[in-house]
């Protein structure tokens, strides 16, 4: 009996970043975006964050500032070509490549920049 008593103040203790309804709440911190031009259209975009649920989150990131990069260079579309994640320490990154082109390129993971920058926006998403 008095074990149960020392150990269920421990396992609450451990349960505490619920909030008081249960629900655990999704506070990203995002820590910026390193650009790089590697060649022509071709792209590099680094991200890092910390609160990301898993992978998705840092690759949505990742998505924004590569949308944001081709508006802000003229062009209204960009295409993926590979995002490698990592997480370490609770710090998620991304290292994205992207394509980016003035009309829709040929491929599946296109994404059309003005759509995508306004998602980001209404997600609370930053941009490049």
């Amino acid at each position: 009996m008095i074990r149960a008593a020392i150990i269920s103040p421990l396992l609450l203790a451990a349960c505490d970043t619920a909030q008081p309804d249960g629900v655990t709440r999704f506070a990203p911190d995002y820590r910026g975006v390193q650009t790089s031009l590697l060649e022509g259209d071709l792209v590099q975009f680094r991200v890092a964050m910390t609160g990301a649920r898993d992978g998705r989150d840092v690759d949505d990131y990742a998505a924004c500032a590569a949308a944001q990069y081709a508006l802000i260079r003229g062009y209204g579309f960009a295409r993926h070509l590979r995002t490698k994640v990592d997480e370490k320490g609770g710090v998620w990154s991304a290292d994205a490549v992207y394509t980016i082109s003035p009309s829709l390129p040929r491929g599946l993971r296109t994404i059309d920049a003005e759509v995508v920058v306004a998602d980001c926006a209404e997600n609370g998403i930053p941009t490049v």
